[in-house]
């Protein structure tokens, strides 16, 4: 993978520090910028920056989505774009485009082969994040969905000091109390950095039957309602547990493109992306 990235660096090396006005200037034609993130892994906060970025691109709206879960990048293989690669010119580099309207950049796109691990410490990790904000050919986004790993750790923290101006910060969660436990940390982490907006999304809350369409108690339901409340952050919504999304993610479809209209998990995008407009300035 080095030599691929080597080779998109400003100079060919590794030592350039990008400045953090370069990525000031690449992203003022963003209007709107949302890092999704979550205490914990397994919540599926991939699934919803996938499926939240996707409803607001059939709302009208162009999107960017950045996944900065440089070691664990599962954004391009949902959106089955596992054979593409990325391009660049000079110092610049073009993103993914999914559709018209929809543009993607994800580590993934700069792996030799999908088996390959990044073994990196921190520093190297932020100039990567560096350079996926100041040299990638975003263009005019009404917004910019930035995917990032769980934990509170180096790639939100780099997410939270180079771009001054987020709009929000999106917390993802199942009800389960050990997520709970994990979100409210990442509530707290977020006051923190000082995001002028902070959601909370409570995913996989009951499981949809996919013989008798019935609703499950699975994993419990009302934590996420419950932390937002004992926090005052707001709540945007619930999404239902539905093996179809995971049959979707796994061969690489949009679940939200390949579903009917009377889907529970749809009409939950439709509601929380409705609720996400409101506080955007679009």
């Amino acid at each position: 993978m080095l030599p691929l990235l080597i080779l998109l660096l400003k100079g060919g090396g590794m030592n350039n520090i990008i400045k953090n006005e370069k990525v000031s200037k690449n992203m003022e034609k963003v209007k709107n910028k949302f890092m999704v993130f979550s205490g914990k892994g397994g919540v599926g906060k991939t699934t919803v920056s996938v499926n939240l970025s996707y409803s607001l691109k059939q709302k009208g709206y162009t999107v960017g989505l950045l996944d900065i879960d440089i070691h664990g990048p599962n954004v391009i293989k949902m959106l089955g774009l596992e054979s593409k690669k990325i391009t660049g010119q000079g110092d610049r580099i073009n993103p993914i485009e999914v559709e018209e309207g929809f543009k993607v950049m994800s580590t993934a796109s700069i792996l030799e082969n999908k088996d390959t691990p990044v073994i990196w410490r921190g520093p190297l990790k932020m100039k990567l994040i560096q350079q996926f904000l100041s040299d990638v050919n975003w263009g005019e986004l009404d917004f910019l969905i930035v995917d990032a790993p769980p934990g509170t750790g180096d790639e939100p923290l780099s997410i939270g000091q180079l771009l001054q101006d987020l709009t929000g910060g999106i917390v993802v969660t199942t009800p389960q109390q050990v997520a709970i436990m994990d979100a409210r940390k990442s509530i707290q982490f977020a006051r923190q950095l000082k995001i002028p907006y902070i959601g909370v999304i409570e995913n996989m809350s009951g499981f949809l039957c996919p013989h008798c369409g019935k609703e499950i108690d699975l994993f419990k339901t009302g934590g996420g309602v419950k932390v937002a409340e004992s926090l005052g952050v707001d709540f945007l919504g619930i999404i239902p547990f539905d093996i179809k999304v995971m049959e979707a993610s796994d061969n690489g479809i949009i679940f939200l493109n390949d579903v009917k209209d009377d889907s529970k998990v749809k009409k939950a995008y439709e509601s929380i992306t409705e609720k996400i407009i409101k506080v955007s300035n679009v």
